[in-house]
């Protein structure tokens, strides 16, 4: 054998070494584990480009080495078909792993804390902070007279629509998506079990909300709650005025005063529970389940009276008789003045 050939056999199997270690390298990058610290969440939107995510990535684990992941994303042409969302990066991903959740879009759904409000304002802000969607966007939408019309509501009984609670929502959800699930949501947890409950007690499924809007307005004790229900459920029964301060608060609108005062009684509106007799149209904030649910299992008693406790713990002392209310309210008078 020549010189020549022997060399050129000799180069040839370098090269051929070199290609084959890096194709090793290179494959290696692509389908060895590369995330080494704890399992991570990155939040994309529409606006994130691949660089942008790499970054992302990096930031939550600064030894993994993404350089894999870059290629593959543009080979796939990511950036040219994106996907928002809530992505969950474990440990022990390689690059491949990672892009192929990003590329397919298989996001994980977020859990989602909605706790009473009192308006929507408040409602919009809560969600906002844990979805994509913007709280303005939301408040606009559930303020929207005709959107409201064509889902089966408007803005009096607007806060029948939601029934706050955690629920699971993929991050990147819009905002009709959103309220459509909420609406699901509702009619799913009046099943035929409740809706008959309530109709054991005289009740539609609204106006248990309603009740439920002003007890829990009433109350921030748990325990409390099935006993104030139980009540307003003896003044509806009696045909009394249930006389709630909540309901004449929420028809005042704008600031709420720190004390419901005489001259605040004389508002005119169906809400002012001190003139108008039964339960108000609509309820007058976001009620929770834990609420709604002390309305339908309500504590039998014959109290029909209820004031503040004098030792402003947040209870309440309950009377059957208005001598024993007033003797009641006395002692708090008393208490609030010596303050």
């Amino acid at each position: 054998m020549s010189k020549t050939k022997t060399i050129s056999i000799w180069i040839a199997n370098i090269v051929a070494i070199a290609l084959i270690s890096f194709t090793f390298r290179c494959f290696k990058l692509i389908v060895s584990p590369q995330i080494q610290s704890t399992d991570f969440s990155i939040y994309i939107t529409p606006d994130n480009n691949s660089e942008e995510i790499i970054e992302m990535i990096q930031s939550n684990d600064t030894e993994a080495n993404l350089i894999g992941l870059k290629w593959i994303l543009k080979l796939k042409k990511y950036d040219d078909n994106r996907h928002s969302g809530h992505y969950i990066i474990r440990r022990g991903f390689s690059s491949k792993n990672i892009a192929d959740i990003l590329s397919a879009g298989m996001q994980t759904p977020v859990k989602v804390v909605i706790n009473s409000a009192r308006t929507i304002n408040q409602i919009a802000s809560a969600v906002s902070g844990q979805l994509m969607i913007d709280s303005t966007t939301i408040a606009n939408r559930l303020s929207d007279i005709e959107y409201l019309k064509s889902k089966g509501f408007d803005k009096d009984n607007v806060f029948y629509l939601i029934i706050p609670n955690t629920y699971e929502f993929y991050w990147n959800i819009s905002v009709d998506g959103f309220i459509e699930r909420m609406i699901k949501e509702r009619n799913s947890f009046w099943n035929n079990e409740r809706i008959e409950k309530a109709k054991s007690i005289g009740l539609t499924p609204e106006q248990v909300m309603t009740l439920a809007s002003i007890v829990e307005e009433e109350t921030a004790k748990n325990e409390e709650l099935p006993v104030v229900a139980g009540l307003y459920i003896n003044r509806l029964n009696r045909g009394m005025l249930l006389q709630a301060d909540p309901t004449v608060i929420y028809a005042l609108g704008g600031e709420r005063p720190k004390r419901v005062l005489n001259k605040h009684l004389e508002v005119d509106s169906p809400y002012n529970t001190y003139k108008y007799a039964g339960l108000p149209p609509a309820p007058i904030r976001f009620v929770n389940i834990k609420s709604i649910n002390a309305v339908l299992n309500y504590t039998k008693h014959k109290y029909l009276y209820m004031c503040a406790k004098e030792d402003f713990s947040g209870y309440h002392n309950f009377a059957t008789t208005l001598s024993q209310h007033n003797a009641n309210a006395s002692r708090y008078q008393r208490a609030l003045s010596r303050r």
